[in-house]
């Protein structure tokens, strides 16, 4: 068999290589009143404000305040619409807490905010935290719509400040070291990837605990809690399943596939699909509530003509192995880091009969040194505060995500087969 034409020595080669980032949203760098923020010293502490102190944002801080000694930061301000979430995470922290999120902007103190709320608040808290002169840790997904994230990343590159997407698997090195590796040519040209995020509900998906304390008007502010969705009665499977509905969530596509398709976009260097379509549907929560599919799927075509595809049931969590395809060779992620299987070897493992490699193939190994934290993906953020270095997954990267995402959520909720314009920067029809 014809040896391929791909060496340990280029594989290694391809780890010291570098690949420059894509900036998508120009603007001017220079600092303004708007951009403005304190000028940390290397030693100096961080303080760090949270606003919304539900599930995700304990496990925030619960890092943090881990991190307080060995990063020197500390949580100095907690907000929260709900006093009973507001007051735990206050007994939790030690800090002040408020329950007006733009109190903890207005303090000239706090060096970043968390934002962990649920995603229709992302953009409008962003921005004002952009205004503010606060750099910024947003929980995924950037935002909630496409010209948010567009605007968002016209905001921050006008700053010096700086913003990281809660994508916290980009602080896992595999994918920036792929990246490097396939630009150096170790998969020949890329093909195809595909990827999936399922899980398995015994009963019904995403429907958390309701806590028969929250009482609106009372102890919890829902009007300040809807903001700019539509309004609507209490409900308090919006307020604690949130997830579930259409106004504050795009469901799998943003709570799951975010994370995964940030993976493929970041390790092929890839930007604005050309053309997406979505399918999937209820197909066994057939009693629940939920406006959002326990069931859905994304084909997204990009320019360099490559397809991804990703996969999702929250009723079968049996996993699909994620891998890139490229004509020369496949690299395969695992929970160590990545291998890559050189075609010839592919084509062995398929003569065997079992789909997996053949015992004695020579593949490419690499270990991964990172993970996906939130406790790394705070330090990045807070590296990039004192030394400037490269965020995991800034604004530009996240507005990827989103267009991806939200272009799979319209594509199924239109049921029809979109294009990305990409001179205007806009949803089309096909």
């Amino acid at each position: 068999m014809q040896s391929i034409n791909i060496s340990r020595r280029k594989f290694v080669k391809g780890l010291a290589g570098s690949a420059a980032g894509i900036a998508v949203m120009g603007g001017n760098p220079g600092m303004s009143a708007m951009s403005y923020s304190r000028i940390i010293g290397a030693n100096e502490r961080i303080t760090i404000g949270v606003i919304g102190c539900g599930g995700m944002a304990n496990s925030h801080m619960e890092a943090l305040l881990n991190m307080k000694q060995s990063d020197n930061v500390e949580i100095t301000a907690v907000c929260d619409i709900y006093t009973n979430r507001l007051e735990k995470a206050k007994e939790l922290t030690k800090a002040q807490a408020f329950k007006n999120y733009q109190e903890i902007l207005q303090k000239k103190d706090i060096d970043y905010v968390l934002i962990a709320t649920p995603e229709h608040w992302h953009y409008q808290m962003t921005l004002d935290a952009i205004s503010a002169g606060k750099h910024i840790y947003v929980e995924k997904p950037m935002t909630h719509t496409i010209e948010q994230a567009k605007d968002i990343c016209n905001k921050i590159s006008s700053s010096k400040l700086k913003l990281q997407v809660g994508v916290q698997g980009m602080s896992d090195d595999s994918y920036e070291t792929a990246h490097k590796m396939i630009t150096e040519g170790a998969l020949g040209k890329v093909v195809m990837a595909h990827i999936d995020y399922s899980r398995n509900y015994p009963g019904d998906f995403w429907a958390y605990e309701i806590d028969p304390d929250a009482r609106p008007g009372v102890n919890l502010d829902w009007e300040a809690w809807l903001g700019p969705a539509p309004k609507r009665p209490w409900d308090p499977r919006r307020y604690f399943q949130w997830r579930r509905y259409w106004d504050y969530s795009g469901g799998i596509a943003t709570d799951l596939f975010i994370h995964r398709v940030t993976r493929i976009i970041k390790s092929v260097g890839l930007s604005f699909p050309d053309y997406v379509v979505a399918t999937g549907g209820t197909w066994n929560f057939v009693n629940s509530v939920a406006e959002i599919p326990d069931t859905f799927n994304m084909m997204l075509d990009y320019p360099e003509k490559i397809t991804v595809m990703v996969v999702s049931s929250l009723a079968n969590d049996m996993p699909i192995r994620h891998v890139i395809r490229g004509h020369k060779a496949t690299l395969e992620f695992t929970k160590e880091g990545f291998t890559i299987t050189p075609q010839e070897q592919s084509e062995l493992a398929k003569i065997s009969g079992t789909g997996e490699t053949v015992e004695g193939t020579n593949l490419f190994t690499y270990r991964k040194t990172g993970a996906e934290d939130v406790t790394l993906h705070h330090r990045n953020l807070i590296a990039a505060i004192r030394k400037s270095e490269p965020l995991k997954c800034d604004s530009n990267l996240g507005l990827y995500g989103v267009v991806a995402c939200m272009m799979g959520v319209e594509s199924f909720r239109n049921r029809k087969y979109l294009k990305w314009d990409q001179q205007n920067k806009m949803i089309i029809e096909s």
